[in-house]
């Protein structure tokens, strides 16, 4: 007798796959509970998919054949705002897997993911060009990465909103990024030297290259022998200072967020009024992701190799940083309801996070300017910050 598979399996299984990476991360979840999730057992699942790695890549796969096929027929920016919003409501885990999880991919797969995400964005840029003739070719791309990490941002929202709703806002959002003028941006002043606080204590080394090498390799790709020698000491000298490299992913991801609370709540605090606040936070949070791209991609992509009571510790952090701008926007606009605030919300720390690790255009030298711009823009705020 023939035993036939159900029809559709292979994207049952991609599905719960994508929806246990996303929630998760790829780390924690097994084989077996992905099958478990279809209905299936473990070695009926490798009949499909010969493991993990291959599950994830077609996982994102998935997504992006999604989302060419969404943007092949648009020929106007309202058509690719509705392709964008649709495949972000529809393909919710892609923005966490593409950001996340994919760097987990052999290098070769990696860069085909990333080619095929730029031909998208190629496709994008005429349309924006072909109605906005005055963009160059680099303005209307970076406007169209950005486009893209505007709805990547419904992935990291804990409930799924409204499905016509989420689509009808990013739709908005998408809109209001892709009209942003870049003509007249001035250039970010030079960093220069950062002032010498002298001698720095090697446990403040240690902290500072762990988030470095974390967010350039990878928890698992870093030896503690690497993170010795980036401060000049032995490996095994690291473990005078934490007792495993758990507790120094930890220690350094707990000593980033201290200062990420620092700089944006002074300048919440310190400003007049709810709109002056959510300008000021907007320039602090920009400022400090300009200077502290690797925290935020190691904060992006290794909080899920903390152990369980640390990763409550920013799991939980993330959210009183979420409901602090979500409340402040709801001051400024209190025509946004809740949803509607951290949807946009969402979409603002996508944006940036993305615009400060996305080369080539992460190296703009207007790009904190860029960024201001596009941020009020998600926010609905005016050109001088205030709504």
């Amino acid at each position: 007798m023939v035993v036939r598979r159900p029809p559709g399996r292979r994207a049952q299984i991609l599905a719960v796959a994508a929806d246990r990476f996303h929630r998760s991360g790829y780390h924690q979840v097994s084989m077996s509970e992905v099958a478990a999730g279809v209905g299936i057992t473990a070695p009926a699942l490798y009949r499909h998919f010969r493991g993990k790695p291959e599950l994830l890549d077609r996982a994102v796969r998935l997504g992006l054949d999604a989302l060419a096929d969404g943007l092949r027929p648009a020929g106007t920016t309202g058509e690719l705002g509705a392709a964008l919003a649709a495949v972000a409501v529809g393909h919710r885990p892609l923005g966490t897997l593409v950001q996340r999880d994919a760097r987990l991919l052999p290098s070769a797969r990696r860069a085909a993911l990333r080619r095929e995400l730029r031909a998208d964005v190629a496709l994008m840029a005429a349309v924006l060009r072909a109605e906005r003739p005055g963009l160059s070719a680099a303005d209307a791309e970076f406007l169209c990465w950005s486009a893209l990490s505007v709805c990547a941002g419904l992935s990291y929202q804990s409930a799924a909103p409204q499905p016509r709703r989420a689509e009808a806002l990013l739709r908005e959002l998408v809109a209001a990024v892709l009209a942003v003028p870049l003509d007249g941006t001035a250039e970010d002043p030079p960093a220069g030297p950062a002032p010498d606080p002298g001698p720095r204590a090697r446990r403040e080394e240690l902290l500072a290259a762990a988030v470095r090498l974390f967010h350039q390799r990878g928890f698992d790709n870093v030896s503690t022998d690497q993170l010795g020698a980036a401060v000049g000491i032995s490996g095994p000298s690291v473990y005078r200072h934490f007792e495993s490299k758990a507790q120094l992913l930890a220690a350094s991801l707990v000593r980033s967020r201290e200062r990420l609370w620092h700089e944006v709540d002074g300048a919440i605090a310190a400003a007049d009024g709810p709109g002056a606040a959510l300008s000021a936070g907007l320039a602090a949070y920009i400022g400090f992701a300009l200077r502290n791209g690797d925290y935020l991609g190691a904060m992006l992509s290794e909080t899920e190799r903390l152990a369980p009571p640390d990763r409550r510790a920013a799991v939980d952090f993330r959210r009183d940083f979420l409901r602090t701008w979500v409340g402040l926007l709801r001051q400024v606009h209190p025509e946004y309801d809740a949803v509607a605030a951290r949807i946009r919300v969402h979409a603002l720390f996508s944006l940036v996070n993305d615009g400060v690790r996305n080369r080539p255009h992460s190296g703009r030298p207007d790009l904190g300017d860029c960024l201001l711009r596009l941020g009020r823009a998600v926010l609905g705020l005016s050109r001088n910050g205030l709504a």
